[in-house]
């Protein structure tokens, strides 16, 4: 069988209508060569202290990637076989030659995805591939990428300013000594990479490994954590060690969006008992909420974003975590209540000039029924873009559909890639930035927009949209 030509249609994901794609390529162009501002993500910081080249075509486009290995384990395939490590250290597919057949034999699960717009344009625009991922072609392709991993532009720095990111922000456990970020601010080249705090780990109370993860950050803090006082000044002592680090959010995960603060006494006693052994669920949700609400406060006071991601269910089959760790695309979403959980928070905190939240989901029946209603009048919240299961075509279509009428775009906060793979993020901007072409096109040419004005439009969304979102607090 030929191999079938691998070529980017130039007006993919614009509208089919040709009066209405004449504007949208129009809007397009002016935003397509903008800087990336990239304030969420989950690059290592590691890539980028080190400059190492990437070892091959399937570390590189394959491994770190759960949009991709999810798709292959729901067709049969083992994480191990994808070169996935677990956690006990057993056997796992290091052969890099033959974790690359394994995804080129199933490049036609991906039709139809977000993630075949991002590995097309990743293969085309930054590795030079010229046909598709195939059984046959695999071995031809695999050798082509090694060579081209070798060249110096592509290594990670290299890649990084060839993709015009203006800032980079990690994701980071509250006791990371960010030795890599130290590294890169010290080293010679430009590149802005920012840390942020994700105190997951030490605000779950039944979250497996608690205790360790909350002795590590009184370790990291010099702060003793055997009292309830003695947790939060280390969490405070630890964000500020963040910000110096030139931090700008935290960021938080969790299943429900409930932000109720407990009684001092009460917080205390969970504490406490978590310490001394398990703590039922309903406790520890409690205490979770709890502890959004104490973020929330800490934000208003060192001048961190709060970003918050509700409503996934993380790592739904606990065989696989067991196995092979947290992250590994197991997630799944789950329904959330916005008006109500936020409401404490927002009461206290939405109309503070000094304190700013994004919110992001995977429950898309609340943007228009409650996120657009709380972003069009609370000062401090902001929408985060369609994220995980929505970062698609269809879901970012729907989204400026079901929030501009309510909230318009200046309280959205701009497009965040949140991806592990790094070549992808310049593609996931460019599909963000043809949807918002499309949609404000279609304002135009139904008139309610003038063309001067959808175009500005787009440079905001791109660009000081986000950049206002996430800038450091003045003083």
């Amino acid at each position: 069988m030929a191999a079938r030509p691998l070529v980017l249609d130039d007006d993919r994901l614009l509208p089919v209508d040709p009066a209405v794609r004449a504007i949208a390529r129009e809007v397009h162009a002016r935003v397509r060569d903008l800087p990336l501002f990239c304030p969420h993500g989950h690059v290592d910081a590691a890539l980028l202290a080190r400059d190492e080249p990437f070892a091959d075509p399937a570390r590189l486009l394959v491994v770190p990637d759960h949009y991709v290995t999810r798709m292959l384990v729901s067709q049969g395939a083992r994480l191990e076989e994808l070169g996935v490590p677990g956690t006990g250290g057993g056997p796992v597919e290091r052969d890099g030659r033959a974790v690359w057949r394994r995804f080129c034999a199933g490049w036609h699960l991906f039709r139809g995805t977000p993630s075949r717009l991002w590995l097309e344009q990743e293969l085309h625009d930054v590795l030079g591939v010229r046909v598709h991922p195939s059984p046959e072609t695999a071995d031809e392709l695999y050798d082509q990428l090694v060579e081209r991993l070798a060249e110096p532009s592509c290594r990670p720095r290299a890649l990084f300013d060839a993709f015009g990111i203006e800032l980079l922000a990690t994701t980071d456990a509250p006791a990371d000594a960010l030795a890599d970020h130290a590294a890169i601010a010290a080293s010679s080249w430009g590149g802005t990479v920012v840390p942020t705090f994700r105190p997951d780990a030490v605000v779950h109370l039944d979250r497996p490994g608690w205790r360790g993860d909350v002795e590590e950050l009184g370790r990291a803090a010099g702060e003793d954590v055997g009292t309830y006082a003695g947790y939060l000044a280390a969490l405070q002592r630890r964000r500020e060690h963040f910000r110096r680090a030139g931090a700008r959010a935290t960021d938080h995960g969790h299943l429900s969006a409930d932000t109720t603060p407990m009684e001092r006494a009460d917080a205390e006693r969970a504490y406490a008992a978590a310490l001394r052994g398990p703590l039922e669920p309903a406790r520890a949700a409690a205490f979770a909420a709890h502890m959004l609400f104490e973020s929330a406060r800490m934000s208003r006071e060192d001048g961190l974003v709060m970003q918050l991601h509700a409503g996934v269910l993380r790592d739904h089959d606990p065989l696989v975590r067991a196995r092979s760790g947290p992250d590994r695309g197991f997630d799944v979403p789950v329904a959330v209540d916005f008006t109500r959980g936020l409401r404490p928070l927002l009461n206290a905190f939405g109309s503070d000039p000094a304190f700013r939240c994004v919110v992001f989901t995977t429950d898309e029946t609340t943007f228009s029924r409650e996120l657009a209603p709380l972003a069009g009048v609370y000062p401090a919240l902001r929408l985060g873009a369609p994220w995980w299961f929505l970062d698609s075509p269809a879901a970012m279509r729907r989204f400026r559909e079901a929030v501009t009428e309510t909230a318009g775009f200046w309280n959205t906060a701009g497009f965040v890639d949140d991806t592990r793979a790094f070549a992808s993020i310049p593609a996931r901007h460019d599909v963000a930035r043809r949807v918002d072409a499309g949609f404000l096109a279609g304002l135009v040419a139904g008139g309610q927009l003038a063309l001067d004005e959808a175009v500005e439009t787009a440079v905001a969304l791109a660009s000081t949209i986000p950049r206002a979102a996430y800038a450091p607090r003045e003083g």
